[in-house]
């Protein structure tokens, strides 16, 4: 069993023991460390898992304290942590009324269907919707090209392990990229190739490279607000990978993920300058709309439409019907267009808060990329800080950060990245929180500079 399990059986069997009580401190990280024999981290994933359960606490400067018996998920110790970790949807701007009273039709209306097996491509009148819905993302798509998936993790996965007419074997993921892709990969045993992605884009000499010499059946790619940098390929880079791809017979699959949020009407996807059946496009509905739905679209070249047909029937026959009828009174209505003007709203203030925060706190902590929309932003840090102290000095003060290594292939040499997502961050919280992580990376600079100069003096 991993150590971190074992030290959250031991803070379990003393609480329900009552050798821990409500509202008492619990172990030091540093007691645990030694009882255990293992690192801060282990501890502290341990402690995450508990926090996150509302089990516990932290109070800074002081340590972890189990919850009172009345203390809720609302409680004062729960909205004191400014949490930059997190990757889901803001729940307060969620459209959960509006969504019941479409479940509620879709009942009404697909109640024959709801028990039995359904055509894997998806429910018809949701694709035609579609269809028509995504002519306003210049995605124009006949209904027989357009398959709905359980998410679009399911989507990634069935094109990871499918057959592609250039006969190829491996994938082009760019690092970091979305965590869930690169699980997808690992988890089939497909052999998965990076390439560095930075605020600055790609490198496209060695783009062309392995495209050339990779044996590349298609390149995984996010060209707007990517996860984890918050990034957004031009119109040129767009046009440079799909001429290269061309060139070199390879495909791309387009993970348009928070294309919705972009406030620039005028940027289009990849898709929607091929002209050769080149580009995967594919659109979730979880990031801007509702996780728990796990409806994904994604549009398909013809040649590709028969097999992953039968691909998606051997994962799970058929996407949920209640949710597709209820999607497709959802977008017709025009109420997901309304909700997506108002979360497009939210999220880019946050944004523009962010960077008003950074530009009159922060001096020299780090190179920074901050998105005129969507969840991330990012910076890059000096790659001798060491992130786990960082990371544990910034949760004493009741602010979280991720260590995105996750985000890369475990033999890709990442650069030093810290990802801050605002998406259930108010702009309070930014302006609370940022000066804290800017202080405490210039802290550990600073140590950085106190140790190199301790060495030359010896």
């Amino acid at each position: 069993m991993a150590k971190y399990k074992l030290i959250l059986d031991f803070i379990n069997n003393q609480i329900v023991d009552g050798k821990i009580k409500p509202g008492e401190k619990l172990p030091s990280i540093r007691e645990l460390c030694k009882l255990f024999g293992c690192s801060k981290a282990t501890v502290i994933r341990a402690y995450d898992e508990l926090e996150e359960n509302h089990m516990i606490y932290a109070v800074p400067q002081s340590g972890y304290y189990l919850v009172p018996n009345n203390m809720n998920d609302n409680s004062n110790y729960n909205n004191n942590i400014i949490n930059f970790s997190e990757a889901s949807p803001d729940s307060n701007a969620l459209p959960y009324i509006e969504f019941q009273h479409c479940l509620n039709q879709a009942i009404n209306i697909y109640k024959d269907s709801l028990f039995n097996y359904s055509n894997p491509q998806g429910l018809q009148p949701l694709l035609k919707v579609l269809s028509k819905d995504f002519q306003k993302y210049q995605v124009f798509a006949d209904e027989d090209k357009i398959f709905i998936t359980s998410g679009s993790q399911q989507a990634i996965n069935i094109l990871s392990t499918l057959p592609f007419p250039n006969g190829k074997r491996n994938v082009l993921v760019e690092q970091p990229t979305y965590y869930g892709a690169l699980k997808s990969l690992e988890y089939n045993g497909v052999t998965a190739i990076g390439i560095r992605r930075t605020y600055k884009g790609l490198d496209f000499s060695d783009l062309e490279r392995i495209f050339k010499n990779g044996n590349i059946k298609f390149f995984y790619t996010i060209p707007r607000f990517h996860n984890p940098t918050g990034g957004s390929y031009s119109l040129e880079e767009k046009k440079q990978i799909l001429k290269l791809a061309e060139r070199y017979d390879v495909y791309i699959v387009e993970d348009d993920y928070l294309g919705d949020l972009d406030i620039n009407s005028k940027v289009d996807p990849i898709y929607s300058y091929d002209d050769n059946n080149r580009v995967i496009y594919l659109k979730s509905y979880s990031k801007v709309f509702l996780p728990g739905l796990r409806i994904a679209a994604l549009v398909l070249p013809k040649m590709l439409t028969n097999i992953f047909s039968k691909y998606k029937s051997c994962a799970d026959i058929s996407t949920s019907v209640l949710s597709q009828g209820a999607l497709e009174i959802y977008i017709k209505s025009g109420m997901f267009d309304s909700h997506t003007r108002k979360i497009k709203k939210l999220y880019s203030e946050r944004m523009n808060c962010l960077r008003d925060v950074i530009l009159s706190t922060d001096k020299n902590s780090g190179t920074w990329n901050i998105p005129s929309s969507g969840f991330f932003a990012s910076i890059d840090i000096d790659n001798n800080i060491n992130l786990e102290n960082l990371i544990n000095n910034l949760r004493i003060r009741n602010v979280r950060i991720k260590n995105i290594k996750d985000n890369y292939l475990f033999n890709f040499n990442g650069d030093k990245l810290i990802r801050i997502g605002i998406s259930t961050v108010n702009e309070e919280k930014i302006k609370k929180g940022i000066p804290i992580l800017i202080e405490e990376i210039i802290k550990e600079k600073n140590n950085l500079w106190k140790t190199s100069n301790d060495f030359f003096s010896l």
